[in-house]
């Protein structure tokens, strides 16, 4: 393993050197020190009464603008902290819909929620977000029984616990096993305010055509996409204590990357089909690389003509960098003192 002297505070590997060239890194992006966060040793933290997030992530949910009474989609959740976020601006009003492929994590996101008593307003779908297809269920306000028969019996949602009687356990896990089969979303937590309450399976699984997200859809839409995290020093800082063979297998085989940008259109697509008219959509990554970010977003654009590229207002004073497209922007640990992000900001127009 060859080390550049006085480039990084990381022994990195020539294969990653190799890496950065590709894509035009600066290996001195790392040489940035990232000693444990203050607040952690805090007794308002280790009582639960604060969580912590990375400056550039939190720049992410800030460009959502999000507002009281928006519905808003996290279409890769895990593992929370954005989320939290999320629902503390969005205050008593609205709804927060959270989905993540790993149900794992997501079960992470699900513990933050409970230890900070902040997922009042919080559904939670283990699903794939290049196909979740479920809108916030005011688009349902009108259509409680749309989905069944005159003389059903009707099962609803009660208050969500986090062990439930033995009766209920084995309705959810026959449904769930049901939803399985057909690639449905699970839904593994979902607050008292969340809408659900009250609610039959039906209703909770509706969906609705094109034309009702337009009106119905989320007003805001985070696509906070799976991607090498090869920006993000905390990531580095871990591949270096695992052994660099994994950053090989999940940063630097082409062939992943070439799947990742494929995955992160997808999500990105899927996103914006979801979100309403007039709506806004952020598309963050923690990778520096072109190919995940620029390339993504400008093959978006080009495919998708209701889709605009927005200025992010509330970034003129934050200290990152202008992307190689305009009104996009990146954060690295030397311009911003926080781990590298990438974020940009869209509106759908009316077709």
């Amino acid at each position: 393993m060859e080390v550049v002297p006085g480039a990084s505070e990381f022994p990195l590997p020539e294969s990653f050197l190799e890496f950065l060239n590709q894509n035009g890194l600066d290996p001195s992006i790392y040489a940035a020190s990232h000693s444990t966060p203050r607040y952690i040793s805090t007794k308002a933290y280790q009582e639960g009464k604060i969580y912590g997030i990375d400056a550039a992530s939190g720049a992410a949910v800030l460009a959502l603008d999000v507002s009281p009474g928006d519905h808003v989609l996290d279409l890769c959740a895990a593992p929370g902290a954005k989320l939290c976020m999320i629902l503390d601006l969005l205050g008593c009003s609205g709804s927060v819909t959270g989905v993540d492929i790993a149900r794992h994590r997501l079960a992470a996101a699900r513990t933050m929620l409970q230890k900070y008593a902040i997922g009042d307003q919080c559904r939670l779908f283990a699903a794939d977000g290049t196909t979740f297809s479920l809108t916030p269920l005011r688009a349902q306000s009108n259509s409680k029984s749309a989905n069944t028969e005159v003389g059903e019996k009707t099962e609803v949602y009660n208050k969500w616990t986090p062990r439930r009687p033995w009766k209920e356990r084995k309705r959810i896990a026959k449904a769930s096993k049901t939803f399985s089969q057909i690639q449905e979303p699970e839904l593994i937590f979902y607050g008292q305010h969340s809408g659900v309450v009250g609610l039959s399976k039906h209703n909770v699984y509706r969906k609705v055509n094109d034309q009702e997200i337009s009106q119905f859809g989320y007003d805001k839409v985070l696509v906070d996409a799976e991607c090498t995290h090869d920006g993000s020093i905390k990531h580095i800082q871990k591949f270096e204590q695992w052994g660099w063979t994994t950053l090989q297998r999940r940063v630097l085989e082409a062939e992943r990357t070439d799947d990742l940008s494929v995955l992160q259109l997808k999500l990105l697509v899927n996103g914006f089909r979801l979100l309403k008219v007039g709506g806004s959509l952020v598309y963050s990554t923690c990778s520096l690389t072109v190919a995940q970010n620029e390339d993504v977003i400008e093959r978006f654009l080009s495919e998708c003509a209701s889709a605009k590229l927005l200025e992010i207002d509330v970034a003129k004073n934050w200290p990152c960098k202008q992307a190689r497209v305009a009104n996009a922007l990146r954060f690295d640990p030397v311009t911003s003192s926080t781990s590298g992000l990438f974020v940009a900001k869209f509106t759908k127009l009316l077709a």
